[in-house]
């Protein structure tokens, strides 16, 4: 709690008083690259889902993979995956609610709940079961798929998850990279928004959700039947790397993937090392 209401503090500081000054960083994990712009969908729009406009875009054919972004991101940060996933899978990108284009109503953030955002739009897609590649928030929305809608899973890739607050870092509000990539989602928030002024109110929705979860059981991981992978990068900023480790002991067969050389922010400094190993996973490897 203690680190999450600071990190959010100096968020505060830094986006209202204009003070946070991005860092030019020398290493690759110390960077963060724009992601490459969208192609054109094959179909997009919004689904009416849970009392909100949930805004998805799909791209390309074969058997549905699902990416979920992480928290204060969108859709448009995994525009260097699309461009390769899309020539051998149906991609299906969402902006979460309340992230970039899709709305939100006054239900308080849960991980579940958004996870039954992405069933409901499973629902309205026809889609009876798909893959899941999360990053961040993402990434546990795509454990809590599994441990509570395991029968729409085939398998998760899960990029920088944690099961409760305890796999948080502490620090997150003095990082260079993590304090640029929320200016920027800030940036992208009030240009793709249908509410565009309220990034703090945004803001401090998700920092109670934050405060107080993910809380999965050591039980509820154990119980995971779906093909899981537990991945990070080398020098991931926000998620301890025992944390990590001890995620991929916890739930039966799962992958653990470390990623050199990159951090929270993988799919955007190294996409080809993210892209392999997504597709090396995806393909039963």
């Amino acid at each position: 709690m203690k680190t999450i209401l600071g990190w959010m503090l100096a968020l505060a500081v830094g986006l209202i008083g204009g003070h946070a000054i991005p860092a030019r960083a020398a290493e690759v994990w110390e960077q963060l690259p724009a992601p490459a712009p969208l192609p054109k969908a094959t179909e997009s729009g919004y689904a009416a889902v849970n009392g909100i406009e949930l805004w998805y875009a799909v791209y390309g054919e074969g058997q549905p993979v699902v990416f979920l972004h992480g928290g204060l991101a969108n859709g448009e940060y995994w525009g260097n995956q699309v461009q390769v996933f899309a020539k051998q899978y149906k991609v299906i990108l969402v902006d979460s609610r309340g992230h970039g284009r899709s709305t939100r109503d006054d239900k308080p953030y849960t991980y579940g709940l958004m996870a039954s955002d992405v069933v409901a739009l499973l629902d309205k897609l026809e889609i009876e079961k798909a893959a899941v590649v999360g990053w961040s928030d993402g990434g546990i929305i795509g454990l809590d798929l599994a441990i509570h809608h395991p029968e729409r899973l085939t398998r998760v890739f899960a990029f920088g998850a944690n099961s409760d607050p305890s796999g948080l870092r502490e620090g997150l509000d003095t990082n260079a990279t993590f304090n640029r990539f929320i200016e920027e989602a800030g940036q992208a928030y009030a240009r793709l928004s249908k509410t565009p002024k309220d990034y703090d109110g945004f803001l401090a929705a998700i920092a109670k959700m934050w405060a107080t979860e993910p809380n999965y059981t050591q039980a509820q991981l154990n119980g995971i039947k779906v093909p899981v992978a537990i991945a990070d990068g080398e020098y991931d900023e926000a998620i301890k790397r025992e944390h990590t480790e001890w995620l991929a002991q916890q739930i039966p067969g799962a992958k653990l993937v470390i990623l050199p050389k990159v951090s929270h922010f993988a799919m955007l400094q190294n996409p080809a090392v993210f892209d392999a190993a997504v597709l090396a996973f995806l393909a039963g490897e």
